[in-house]
């Protein structure tokens, strides 16, 4: 992050086996953990309860063929607060074709747009990198029996 970037950052871009297991968040709570504020810009308890409501807003929605919400499927790739209320968000589906492709990004949307702190929303969807099961977290893997 330069000095001139001043946002909050929950990244699940990176593939978890790239980089050592110490420093690379692999389960939801590590990512909401491993928010840093930028330097006096939101406080440390602030930022922490707008992060935690963010994923709890994200745990909200689910993909309806899915039993699983989409932050522990993995979806939810990124997520950037910015010093003006915006909160951008990445995102994939399981699969291009979802039935629900042009609908989803707006539950997204709607569901953390709720949170108190972020005034606007921007949902985009990619499928760079693509989606793979690997990204389920164990919540996910428990409640579709893919153990």
């Amino acid at each position: 992050m330069t000095e001139t970037t001043n946002r909050d950052v929950i990244d699940l871009s990176a593939a978890r086996s790239a980089e050592p297991a110490s420093t690379t968040p692999s389960t939801p709570e590590e990512v909401a953990n491993a928010v840093s504020p930028p330097p006096g810009e939101i406080p440390p308890e602030e930022l922490a309860r707008i992060t935690d409501d963010v994923v709890a807003a994200l745990k909200t929605v689910y993909d309806p063929e899915i039993p699983v919400d989409i932050y522990e499927l993995g979806l939810i790739y990124k997520v950037d607060l910015e010093e003006d209320g915006t909160l951008k968000v990445q995102m994939s589906l399981t699969a291009p074709g979802c039935p629900v492709a042009g609908e989803m990004p707006g539950w997204v949307q709607e569901a953390v747009e709720k949170v108190d702190g972020v005034d606007k929303a921007l949902v985009d969807l990619t499928f760079e990198p693509p989606w793979t099961p690997d990204r389920m977290s164990d919540e996910a893997r428990l409640a579709l029996n893919m153990f």
